[in-house]
């Protein structure tokens, strides 16, 4: 895609390509001894396309033609809560736990419309079954199934805020990206959370007038919003509170097609996040906050990295 998402230009290049297991393997290794740990996402049962446009019997219509999809954004074709799809989804999650070490998996379950559920026969006999109220607790069947797999490989598994729809798997972990309401409902179930709301963390936000920086998604996160939020929040009690276990910015690149633009949206603004997420709860004071990134200007120009310093002047 060339330009804004309204605009529907594309370049008409072809794109893509896959990571062999050595690839990842050496990614794992390297973040190691970084002291990171990759934890991989297994979009399901939405943000599937790509999939079922290699095994539509993983679909609802098995005789429909699905294309690769040419656009970023929510899906109709999502996956159908057959067997045969646990048994995939179970294989593909096995030789993923295999490649990365780490103790969480996390399986997406967020914008997964329930439009070709409704219409599938299958399905709606699955909700009679196993007596369902909807759509959206035919989701939390679905994210339970793969929850207990997860489980019984001695892993733990993350979703999005959007898998307590229909009730909460027993040991999900929650990412909170849409606010916090989702996160705080978690919480308040003894669930862990991390707090990843899109109005303070979604780096891929503008960070100051559009109009001077380069294309993005839309959005408005300078940096002193940023820094405003506090993960420790008022409507939790103090037992609910410590089921916040994080906090974490998302950078997603529908619009990022270089290293160095990339570094453009994540500093400084990942100051404030490793600021937030390593200091306990005190008053704000952006200003002596803005004082402190300063002090780093010259690590970052040392090790060239090209921040935004719209707010840094």
């Amino acid at each position: 895609m060339v330009g804004a998402y309204k605009d529907m230009k594309f370049d008409k290049t072809p794109y893509g390509g896959f990571y062999t297991q050595n690839d990842i393997k050496e990614v794992v290794a390297y973040a190691s001894k970084k002291f990171v740990t990759i934890i991989p996402e297994i979009e399901m049962p939405g943000h599937s396309q790509a999939l079922l446009a290699a095994y539509p019997q993983l679909g609802c219509n098995p005789d429909k033609i699905y294309e690769v999809a040419t656009k970023w954004g929510v899906s109709e074709d999502v996956l159908c809560p057959r067997e045969e799809t646990f048994t995939v989804m179970q294989d593909i999650l096995t030789e993923v736990m295999a490649l990365f070490p780490g103790q969480y998996i996390h399986i997406g379950g967020d914008e997964c419309p329930k439009k070709q559920w409704k219409e599938s026969r299958f399905c709606q006999d699955l909700i009679k079954k196993l007596k369902l109220k909807d759509e959206h607790e035919l989701q939390s069947y679905f994210i339970g199934r793969i929850d207990k797999f997860i489980t019984s490989k001695g892993k733990k598994m993350l979703g999005w805020d959007e898998i307590l729809e229909g009730g909460l798997s027993p040991n999900a972990m929650v990412m909170s990206w849409r606010g916090t309401a989702g996160g705080i409902e978690a919480a308040k179930l003894n669930h862990d959370v991390v707090m990843s709301p899109n109005n303070f963390f979604y780096l891929d936000y503008y960070q100051a007038d559009p109009k001077t920086q380069p294309l993005a998604i839309g959005g408005n996160l300078p940096l002193s919003k940023c820094y405003s939020f506090e993960p420790d929040l008022p409507e939790l009690t103090e037992a609910e509170a410590k089921h916040i276990v994080g906090v974490q910015a998302n950078l997603w690149t529908e619009y990022i097609g270089t290293p160095a633009y990339a570094e453009y949206m994540t500093f400084p603004r990942a100051l404030a996040l490793a600021e937030i997420g390593w200091s306990p709860k005190r008053p704000k004071n952006y200003v002596a906050f803005s004082d402190r990134v300063k002090k780093h200007i010259p690590v970052m120009d040392a090790l060239k990295i090209n921040y935004c310093n719209v707010d840094l002047k």
